[in-house]
């Protein structure tokens, strides 16, 4: 009996240690306060406790209150510093490569792979970057031009016959084959299996508890990648043994790199750079397009004047039948103004801060309204980093080794910088250029990864929304919720009538 009440004693001595050597981590200074929560599951489950608001999430927002704009939590087993103070969040992507590298837990590099271009480092995710603008640099893009708004005005007009449509849905499908065909030549009516269904699998588990069993999200989110992965591994090998004379897609473009002499790009890292883009490029733009949507039913007088602007462009046209030109693209100011809808990307995604190139477009009142979108929408909840040695800030000791967490919503829904936050206006962008991320703007991530694919999803909003508000009107019907799991959903869609314009309108 004496010595089981040893064993008791010393195991409780044991497991209090433990405890506390977990809530006290050990540092050469003056850690954020904070709480790291219970032991192993840190604080994990509040954070990906679902909210319906568009406001800086509970988790941040509550400890925000309590600690400050930088506190310590535990997220999946790993420390992590939050930051939503600006100069920290600026000081972080300034020292990219330097003091801070790219970072996710364990399980995003599960699902997106351990070779993924945001996992990469150095010469080789430069490399990578610069393979991408190949595809999404400015002169692509001018090129891709008449291919988006043919390819937008179709669908538009196969859904005004349809009684309703639900729009996160639509445009999903839209983006993704544009982006599929633009990628790897792939036509979902010609084809044996379904690559997109994979990828919805997939994104129904992204920011889900990381539990790894049959049934949960997450078992089905590693299950959408895994087949979808076979699936751009058997075009890889079709390819190879059919080889084509004519650069057609991306895919022609990374055969060419792979069967240089010398190259450093391998099979596995090349699937999942094709894996990551096709996910990058229609989730968080479809994500962004409904939520635009959504705010123009809901500030009619917001829709008035982005139609006005449109309009405007077709009055201006030598010849009113023919398509968007660059120029006028560029020519889209108010609109881009809303475009801060598209950020959320993230999560997703999650991938989009990974890449960094930018090129300068000016675009008025298009561009205010896709900047006031994407700021409210917070597609990315967050953007980590690891510290690469021990940093002193503000009088704090960050941990060599430690996560560190930027929280976008905090910066974008501060009142200081945006006087009511919560309030859809675009005119707030008014006389305001952003070219790249700023201390109070960091939609499409910061820094050398900032989100190379930025170009590509305005192209996308701002074609969209011209031929629809051009030609089209609507009606909410059903839907239009939203939550945050962290990641930006819509649980019940968001479901319209499309309706043709009159002449008369």
């Amino acid at each position: 009996m004496l010595v089981l009440m040893c064993i008791g004693t010393l195991l409780l001595i044991c497991i209090t240690h433990w405890v506390n050597k977990w809530r006290n981590p050990r540092c050469n200074g003056k850690l954020p306060p904070g709480s790291m929560g219970f032991p192993l599951v840190g604080e994990t489950l509040q954070f990906f406790t679902p909210n319906t608001t568009f406001d800086i999430p509970p988790f941040v927002k509550e400890r925000l209150k309590r600690y400050g704009p930088i506190f310590k939590t535990s997220l999946v087993g790993r420390p992590v510093i939050v930051s939503t103070d600006p100069d920290l969040n600026h000081f972080i992507f300034l020292q990219e490569g330097q003091l801070f590298q790219s970072w996710y837990p364990d399980t995003f590099t599960e699902i997106f792979g351990r070779q993924n271009v945001g996992s990469l480092h150095g010469f080789m995710y430069k490399y990578l970057k610069n393979m991408v603008l190949n595809l999404f640099g400015p002169e692509s893009l001018k090129k891709m031009l008449p291919e988006v708004e043919n390819t937008a005005c179709r669908r538009l007009q196969s859904w005004s016959s349809q009684e309703t449509i639900e729009l996160k849905e639509a445009t999903a499908s839209m983006i993704f084959d544009l982006t599929a065909k633009k990628l790897i030549s792939y036509d979902q009516d010609n084809s044996p299996e379904n690559l997109r269904e994979n990828f919805v699998a997939f994104i129904q588990g992204l920011i889900s508890f990381p539990l790894n069993i049959p049934g949960t999200a997450y078992h089905k989110c590693l299950q959408g990648r895994k087949n979808a992965m076979k699936m751009l591994k058997d075009l890889l090998n079709e390819r190879r043994s059919m080889p084509r004379k004519h650069q057609s897609d991306f895919f022609n473009f990374v055969l060419e790199e792979l069967q240089k002499e010398g190259t450093i790009l391998t099979e596995a890292i090349a699937l999942d750079l094709m894996f990551v883009l096709l996910f990058a490029s229609f989730e968080t733009t479809s994500l962004a397009l409904t939520l635009a949507v959504k705010f123009l039913s809901d500030n009619p007088s917001v829709l008035n004047t982005l139609t006005d602007e449109h309009e405007a462009i077709l009055r201006n046209r030598e010849n009113t039948d023919s398509g968007l030109t660059w120029k006028e693209y560029k020519s889209m100011r108010y609109t881009f103004q809303v475009r801060e809808l598209y950020y959320f990307i993230l999560l997703i995604a999650f991938i989009n801060f990974h890449k960094g190139v930018y090129f300068h477009l000016k675009s008025a009142t298009c561009m205010q309204f896709i900047n006031e979108t994407v700021r409210l929408a917070n597609i990315v909840p967050g953007i980590f980093r690891k510290t690469l040695r021990e940093i002193q800030f503000k009088g704090y000791t960050i941990p060599a080794g430690w996560a560190v967490m930027v929280c976008p919503p905090a910066v974008h829904l501060n009142p200081a910088k945006y006087q009511n936050p919560l309030t859809f206006n675009p005119s707030r962008w008014e006389g305001t250029e952003i070219n790249g991320a700023s201390k109070n703007f960091m939609a499409f991530g910061g820094g050398m990864r900032f989100c190379i694919g930025t170009d590509f999803t305005k192209v996308q909003m701002a074609v969209f929304l011209h031929c629809l508000v051009t030609k089209y009107r609507w009606e909410a019907i059903k839907g239009g919720n939203v939550l945050r799991t962290p990641g930006l959903q819509f649980p019940d869609g968001f479901h319209i009538q499309l309706l043709e314009k009159t002449r008369m309108e």
